[in-house]
């Protein structure tokens, strides 16, 4: 695949590229220069809070893998707007 450097230093990466990536506009992508080739690497995917039934108890409970950023209202309140 060949890309185009505009006049201002800027490449479009093709839709393919970036639905292949799950890419949105705004994106930051990391930039290095390895044996003479521009690396461009998307940040790793954010682990997500999810509200799951629990198995026994029909309760919805939080599921939250490791590392994951302290609760909120707010959180809570865009996780409950999420569940069917």
């Amino acid at each position: 695949m060949t890309l185009t450097l505009s006049t201002k230093g800027q490449v479009v990466l093709p839709a393919a590229t970036r639905h292949k990536l799950g890419l949105k506009p705004g994106a930051r992508l990391a930039c290095r220069v390895r044996n003479g080739e521009i690396v461009l690497t998307p940040p790793a995917p954010a682990a997500k809070t999810r509200l799951v039934r629990d198995k026994l108890t029909g309760i919805l409970v939080l599921a939250s893998p490791p590392g994951t950023p302290p609760l909120t209202s707010d959180r809570v309140r865009a996780l409950l707007a999420d569940f069917p």
